[in-house]
């Protein structure tokens, strides 16, 4: 894989939010949009990161993604509300779904919302983490286009569907997990695709049932489920939560971001909690330190320097991202600067340090 030089990641927000606007959206929507993008290469997932970029200012650019958000409160039952999307894009969507959810726990101790006719919106942690500053916990599901096959089977059915929780966690970074129920990530697929790198065992069967460790055949097989009958499992009860309870769609009917001109129609569901409804949020912080505390003070196995708690690992690879620049596969610049030129704005490589 060839490396470019360091991006600062000031830049790289600032060019992919003219590329979304370039291609329709207001201009506030469309830095949210590349914010979470480049929050997540800054977390080390380049696989959501701005590599995607294009595949957005092409969805934009056919219809299948609305420019103008016009999301529709189509149920407002106290804590329960209902948001149709209306195929505007994903993040911008599931940002207002979150701060709704967030207001609706505020006020009722809990707040549930559903989503559908949604779009694909990178990071899911990007908007469980808008609740520990608001003192609440947030959980997110969504549904995904088929990525693995039910247990058993070799047929493209069930997506990664990936979910999300987030907490504040006192002098903490707040811990939050975000995974999708496949032993990896679909989007780190086509990351190895477009590195040009060989995948590892044990993460995809190619269409004919068998093993493989080539990208392609990868993304043209069957992505394998974490844990087994288990991940399956989980996914399919995702699916449940994101589609069949929003009254959007689900199983094989949603799209993926990597389709151009077919609109997606997934659906959410998010639910908050507001930590003082349930005791004083001061002592939800200390007794969240003390796990941490005791988690970061278990016995070592050998080898292994340092324990970890869920996103800390990403909290302190976003500082040292921010100090030192993003550094792109020579691909995704390639690809990044491809897209500038057809939208006739000024390339990404002119930023570079």
């Amino acid at each position: 894989m060839t490396e470019t030089p360091p991006i600062p990641s000031e830049p790289l927000l600032a060019f992919a939010a003219a590329a979304l606007a370039k291609a329709g959206m207001p201009a506030d929507d469309a830095r949210l949009a590349a914010d979470s993008l480049v929050q997540a290469d800054l977390w080390g997932h380049q696989s959501h990161g701005v590599m995607r970029v294009p595949w957005y200012v092409a969805r934009l650019r056919s219809g299948a993604v609305s420019p103008a958000c016009a999301t529709e409160l189509v149920v407002d039952a106290g804590a329960v509300g209902v948001i149709d999307g209306h195929d505007g894009m994903g993040q911008v969507v599931a940002a207002r779904a979150a701060l709704d959810a967030i207001a609706r726990a505020k006020a009722h101790g809990v707040g549930a919302v559903a989503v559908r006719n949604a779009n694909h919106f990178g990071t899911a942690m990007y908007f469980t983490l808008m609740a520990p500053p608001q003192g609440c916990i947030l959980f997110l599901s969504t549904n995904a286009s088929p990525a693995m096959a039910p247990w058993g089977g070799r047929e493209k059915l069930v997506g990664t569907n990936p979910w999300s929780w987030a907490a504040p966690a006192g002098r903490h970074a707040p811990m939050v997990l975000d995974i999708a129920n496949t032993g990896v990530a679909r989007g780190k697929i086509h990351l190895a695709r477009q590195q040009g790198v060989a995948i590892p065992d044990g993460w995809a069967i190619n269409s004919e049932g068998e093993p493989t460790n080539d990208p392609t055949e990868a993304l043209a097989g069957v992505i394998q489920p974490m844990a087994g009958h288990k991940g399956y499992a989980i996914a399919v009860i995702m699916d449940v939560l994101s589609g069949v309870l929003s009254g959007g769609a689900f199983g094989p009917d949603i799209v993926g971001p990597d389709r151009p001109d077919r609109k997606s129609g997934v659906g959410h569901l998010l639910i908050a909690l507001d930590i003082a409804a349930f005791q004083p949020l001061a002592a939800f912080n200390a007794r969240m330190e003390s796990l941490i505390d005791g988690l970061k003070g278990a016995k070592r196995a050998k080898g292994v320097e340092e324990i970890f708690y869920p996103g800390e690992i990403e909290a302190r690879t976003a500082a040292r991202h921010r100090a030192e620049g993003l550094v792109l596969p020579a691909d995704t610049l390639a690809d990044l600067d491809a897209m500038a030129d057809e939208l006739g704005i000024a390339r990404l490589s002119r930023v570079q340090a």
